[in-house]
């Protein structure tokens, strides 16, 4: 089945791609991103790899620059080569060709391509893209994690993702949907916004990262709190502008990480909001002990739910059952 992410993590270079990466100077690797120097195309797409990481924002534009030129036909047949690309250069391709359907279609078919990139993928995509992603049923289903991705999406509006089959998470996500609809008049505005934010992240330093997470507003929160850094995703939760209704969705969201988890759980204030700690309750990565206590707040209706779950330990489950047996024997006495 595709998407396993099971390929090795090493990437082999020619001796070519070693020279421009690490001894070529600043012109050189210039004229080989314009095309000027006798590399295979996927020996460019290594450079290019490379290359992004460059403290030198020329270096990362003309990078850019570079792979937004090749063609979508020629960068569809090398995704579709089985084990051509490596999976770091998918996660490339991915986020600058993010709008480009024909790339981003032939990727979500690739063996090579690892859940993290897909997640991205379904968080940040738009239009046509998030129209294609929504309809594959069958990856949906086995990644669960990637519709929720796509219900809290910021670059798509409430109204078409209820239109897919998508479950908008809160009534505030709705909300802030119709706000951006309202305030960008067709939506073109907004969606420029949120491109150039997304395309600001993939080439800030972690450091920087760190500093727009901790003061940031909702749209920054909501591309930082997917960050695979465990350290920007969580200073989005030390943001003091960070709402509620985001610590909820973050709670539901079954992709958060157990870092995320027990930041919240951390947290005293957004302890006293019973919908959050429901969501606490329900999560894999919430501690079994605290999972345990945050139980007796629930009220009976979701403690008859809870203990109908498949998707929670036997234990809270069981503890479920043991908490209304015994709310009945006291009610009888």
């Amino acid at each position: 089945m595709p998407h396993s992410g099971t390929r090795s993590n090493q990437l082999l270079v020619s001796p070519a791609v070693a020279h421009l990466v690490k001894e070529a100077s600043r012109a050189e690797q210039l004229a080989a991103l314009r095309g000027e120097a006798s590399l295979s195309r996927k020996d460019l797409l290594t450079v290019f790899l490379f290359l992004f990481q460059s403290p030198d924002r020329g270096v990362k534009d003309a990078v850019i620059a570079a792979l937004s030129a090749v063609e979508s036909g020629e960068l569809a047949n090398l995704i579709a080569a089985p084990g051509e690309l490596h999976p770091k250069h998918l996660e490339l391709i991915a986020r600058v060709r993010l709008d480009d359907v024909q790339v981003i279609g032939t990727l979500l078919k690739s063996p090579d391509v690892t859940p993290q990139t897909l997640i991205n993928i379904a968080g940040h995509c738009r239009g046509a893209i998030f129209a294609l992603f929504a309809s594959q049923e069958r990856l949906l289903e086995n990644r669960p994690e990637l519709r929720e991705a796509l219900a809290t999406n910021p670059r798509v509006d409430a109204e078409t993702k209820v239109r897919l089959g998508l479950a908008v998470p809160t009534r505030e996500a709705e909300e802030a949907g119709d706000e951006a609809d309202a305030e960008s008049g067709e939506g073109s505005e907004e969606e420029a916004v949120n491109l150039s934010k997304y395309q600001q992240s993939l080439e800030m330093p972690v450091a920087e990262k760190i500093k727009m997470a901790l003061t940031g507003d909702k749209e920054w929160r909501t591309i930082l709190i997917k960050d695979a850094n465990k350290l920007v995703s969580g200073a989005v939760l030390k943001n003091p502008r960070i709402t509620d209704g985001e610590v909820l969705a973050v709670a539901k969201n079954k992709s958060s990480s157990e870092e995320l988890i027990r930041l919240i759980t951390l947290n005293n204030e957004w302890l006293k909001n019973y919908e959050i700690k429901r969501a606490l309750v329900m999560h894999g990565r919430t501690p079994l002990p605290k999972a345990l206590r945050f139980m007796g707040i629930l009220s009976d209706k979701d403690l008859k739910s809870l203990a109908k779950s498949r998707e929670v330990s036997s234990v809270l489950v069981n503890n479920a059952r043991r908490m209304l047996l015994a709310k009945e024997k006291k009610g009888k006495g």
